[in-house]
């Protein structure tokens, strides 16, 4: 086991219940599943990672591809027994659909939220997606998200959320790790695999996101065999952030049927 993976750190919740691994977004951190580690707690044991190179989690050794992260997530959940629910949020949902290729054995079911099939679907979004490390390393991360930051929720979304927001990307992205992330998205296209996908799915997408949109959600959900797909209305590309409760609602119920958590 390399010092990278074991080394990721985690914020957790919960003693009983299924394990549910939730994944960050490009320009996030744990801190982004409070709401989840609050809630679903009761009923599952959350843990929520820093990727490798985000926030507290110390910078990779050496360049990671996207394979890299997802087999620095199996590590997470291989010292924690063996198998788990994994629910990512956009670059997240990514990992965990790749994850759920590569490591089936790791995988009970899947909650891919705001997600998309990868930008290398697009050279035109792969070629933004690479553009972002500069932009980072030019502008420093509180500048650079503050220009990103607010159009990751609604245009309803309350002040405060906005700046949480924003304070979460400034206090999770940094060099190299960012760059290997975004280089990790710009060269994905998982379409030709995800009709191998055999874990049960639930893919959610707000209905204000800008950032992949729901067409992107809408491909994902016509390619997996085993999927349901729920619309959170009222939500821009953050819906666990932004409203949690209707998140954290359809979160339990596809536990409630992949997992038999009682009622």
């Amino acid at each position: 086991m390399s010092a990278v993976h074991s080394a990721v750190h985690v914020e957790e919740a919960g003693d009983h219940g299924p394990l549910l691994l939730c994944l960050h977004g490009i320009g996030s951190s744990s801190a982004a599943f409070a709401p989840q580690l609050a809630e679903l707690s009761a009923y599952a044991r959350v843990v929520a990672w820093d990727a490798p190179g985000y926030a507290k989690s110390p910078d990779p050794e050496g360049p990671l591809d996207l394979d890299g992260f997802v087999d620095a997530a199996a590590e997470v959940i291989r010292e924690r027994g063996g198998r788990a629910h994994v629910l990512g949020v956009s670059w997240g949902g990514v990992i965990a659909l790749r994850l759920a290729a590569r490591h089936p054995d790791l995988v009970e079911s899947l909650v891919v939220a705001d997600s998309s099939a990868g930008s290398g679907t697009d050279p035109a979004k792969a070629e933004g997606m690479r553009a972002r490390a500069a932009e980072l390393a030019e502008l420093g991360p509180l500048a650079f998200a503050e220009k990103r930051g607010p159009r990751l929720v609604s245009g309803g979304a309350p002040e405060e959320l906005v700046q949480r927001v924003v304070d979460t990307m400034a206090g999770s992205v940094r060099l190299p790790g960012y760059a290997y992330a975004a280089e990790s998205m710009a060269s994905a296209d998982l379409r030709p695999e995800l009709p191998g996908i055999a874990a049960p799915t639930l893919v959610l997408c707000g209905d204000q996101d800008q950032v992949t949109g729901v067409e992107a959600s809408q491909v994902l959900a016509g390619a997996l065999h085993k999927t349901a797909y729920v619309i959170v209305k009222d939500a821009g590309h953050l819906a666990n952030q932004e409203q949690p409760a209707r998140f954290d609602a359809w979160v339990l119920s596809h536990l409630r049927i992949t997992a038999r958590i009682p009622e």
